[in-house]
């Protein structure tokens, strides 16, 4: 019985792809590109670097990364004065059936470790994750497997005995990739048929991935 799980963040336990769909269809348009929200589709998953790299090969000239990250931050600090950051549905039952039952957990996701430590801290589970794993510790992110494999080093654990739990494609990849077994719960984009057959399982919301390890 697998007994470690690693989370992801964005997407999966926070509603943050959302409002960055929000904060760059402003940017978007306070750069002249226009709503540029598709962006996050795209970059999913993607530490800031390769995200940029991506918007940079999207617009070329037009772009400009200290403008995006000036107007994506002034979007979002305006948003957060005003708005907690949403919860996905299941997150605080899962945390409390994983503590409850031994299970060891660990959080991966390419976002900087200020920004995980932030989140985690404003809504009090902190104290659930062993290992966190943050985008600026290693030299390659999602789709990658460098944070999965780091994770699961510093939990001293093989990787096979670890279930991964995932929103995005980049992320089921970079999990596979790294030899975890991968759950999706699909926040904005649907799995490919591909990526169906490398699932060790696909639900809708985290109170669903209780059921399953309950069987």
């Amino acid at each position: 019985m697998n007994k470690v799980v690693i989370f992801d963040m964005d997407g999966l336990m926070f509603d943050t792809e959302r409002i960055f769909i929000k904060a760059w269809d402003y940017a978007g348009e306070k750069m002249g590109l226009g709503k540029a929200g598709y962006m996050a589709f795209k970059t999913m998953g993607m530490s800031i670097k390769e995200s940029h790299q991506l918007w940079n090969s999207e617009f070329g000239e037009f772009y400009n990364e200290d403008e995006l990250r000036k107007h994506t931050s002034d979007f979002i600090k305006n948003y957060y004065s005003k708005n907690k950051i949403p919860v996905k549905t299941g997150l605080y039952e899962l945390l409390k059936y994983l503590n409850e039952n031994g299970y060891r957990l660990g959080l991966a996701s390419s976002s900087p470790k200020w920004e995980i430590e932030k989140h985690l801290h404003d809504h009090g589970i902190c104290e659930y994750f062993e290992v966190i794993v943050s985008g600026d510790m290693v030299t390659k992110t999602k789709p990658h497997p460098d944070l999965y494999l780091l994770a699961c080093s510093l939990l001293k654990v093989d990787t096979k005995q670890c279930i991964a739990l995932e929103d995005s494609v980049n992320g089921i990849l970079s999990a596979h990739n790294a030899g975890l077994k991968p759950i999706m719960i699909p926040d904005l984009v649907q799995p490919t048929e591909e990526i169906e057959k490398i699932l060790y399982g696909k639900f809708s919301n985290l109170l669903e991935v209780i059921n399953f390890l309950q069987e």
